[in-house]
């Protein structure tokens, strides 16, 4: 099947032009600036104007919680997956601590096997470290698998790798990429001890970001940083969420670093001052930090400081995030509207819309060495988004596809939409619609 998409703005690789998109079954067959030729209008057997919209590489997500197994009665990979194609994510790299969590080989099979069968969009599953499987690590062909997930100094669940033997030998002999949690859990208890003693334990949410601190996640990231270098690892730094934790990392070429950086979505949107609006809606461990943290964030992003914007997807009940700041479930879904976010923090002037695409899209897809994924490029597989530049998207609960069924930007008017996404050649999502027949690919990795 043939499908030329035409008058849209396409931005990709640091370029904005006018031009067209030819795509023969799964690939890109062309990129090309202007207007394509009439014939090649008259014999496609799809032809989509996309006048007055941005024509994207499908976003790459690097960090998902879809909850399955065993967390289903929030999210699965069915009902998450259709939520990013509803966001304009083409392919998404999820995490490990399910139940049981994915530190075998065999529960990754499980979800390999569960996402060829629900997923609408591409994917690939991080196999979790744990304090005794440091041998499978180093046995597993990481062909089709992103990389190792390690919780340093804190966790939920039993995935915290505390074993200093264990740490070392993990940075030592990691043959792929390290994508690691960090937030000192003794940093943590004794905050915690503090303003429980002090104030009682039913502390509002605001104290969250007082508990899990700022020192509490430079202690660990420091920690990393350290590992990585002395034993050369490549260590990839999740959901950075404060000024100090920058200091860690190199202003140079992505191509160039082997420890990186990257930055969600909440973080770079909300601060401490949207607690007393939002409440637990916006709880997220890490926690959201100060006005000035966001700041230097977002100037991170803009000078390429950071390398990688993503969402730490994590879907809840709402029934789960009531209580107090140390009751109140952590996580909220955030996969259905990143795009439209960066998107509308761009238009105000935070960073261009091509950095938009570099974050979101080229950069994931360099970083973990992605076979033929993240850019518009001929012989690419045709993964590939479309918004509407003017059309205004008002979130209501009626349009939330996550299972959990909120969304921490409900009643915000964003100035885009996203339209279609399109995996691997064929429409996904269209204006609302999902193509409930499509699957996508598990995603191959470049292992040089």
């Amino acid at each position: 099947m043939r499908t030329i998409i035409y008058n849209g703005l396409i931005v990709n690789e640091q370029k904005e032009f006018t031009g067209y998109l030819v795509i023969q079954d799964e690939l890109i067959e062309k990129v090309a600036e202007g207007q394509p030729e009439k014939s090649l209008i008259d014999e496609a057997d799809e032809v989509i104007d996309a006048s007055g919209c941005y024509v994207m590489p499908g976003v790459i997500d690097d960090q998902v919680h879809f909850r399955e197994p065993g967390l289903t009665h929030k999210a699965d990979i069915a009902s998450e997956s259709r939520a990013a194609a509803a966001g304009g994510v083409t392919s998404y790299l999820e995490m490990p601590n399910t139940k049981p969590p994915t530190v075998t080989a065999e529960a990754l099979a499980w979800k390999q096997n569960r996402a060829a069968e629900t997923s609408v969009v591409n994917y690939a599953f991080y196999i979790g470290a744990t304090n005794d499987n440091a041998d499978l690590l180093n046995k597993l062909d990481y062909t089709h698998i992103c990389g190792i997930k390690l919780f340093m100094g804190s966790s939920t669940g039993n995935m915290l790798v505390d074993n200093p033997h264990t740490l070392e030998r993990i940075f030592a002999e990691a043959p792929v990429l390290i994508a690691a949690h960090c937030e000192q859990e003794s940093v943590i208890q004794a905050n915690k001890q503090y303003y429980t003693n002090t104030f009682g334990e039913e502390l509002p949410v605001f104290f969250h970001p007082l508990i899990r601190s700022a020192e509490a996640c430079y202690q660990s990231s420091a920690t990393a940083v350290e590992l990585a270098t002395r034993h050369n690892a490549r260590l990839h730094l999740l959901h950075l969420s404060t000024a100090h934790e920058l200091t860690l990392l190199e202003n140079k070429p992505l191509q160039e670093k082997r420890i990186t950086g990257e930055v969600c979505v909440h973080h770079l949107w909300f601060d401490d001052n949207d607690y007393a609006q939002y409440g637990n809606r916006i709880k997220w461990n890490p926690a959201i930090k100060t006005c000035g943290d966001r700041k230097a964030l977002l100037a991170a992003i803009a000078s390429h400081k950071l390398d990688v914007v993503a969402t730490d997807h994590a879907p809840h009940l709402l029934s789960e995030k009531k209580g107090s700041c140390l009751q109140a479930a952590s996580g909220g879904p955030l996969v259905q509207f990143s795009l439209q976010a960066m998107l509308e923090l761009s238009e105000h002037g935070a960073f261009p819309r091509t950095t938009v695409v570099e974050k979101m899209a080229h950069a994931p897809a360099t970083l973990f060495g992605i076979e033929r994924r993240g850019f518009l490029r001929e012989g690419y597989y045709a993964d590939v988004t479309i918004v509407a530049a003017q059309k205004k998207y008002t979130v209501t609960a009626d349009k939330i596809v996550s299972r959990c069924g909120w969304s921490p930007f409900e009643r915000h008017t964003f100035p885009s939409s996203v339209i279609r996404t399109i995996v691997n050649g064929t429409t996904v999502y269209d204006n609302g619609r999902i193509n409930e027949c499509c699957r996508g690919k598990l995603l191959s990795f470049r292992r040089d």
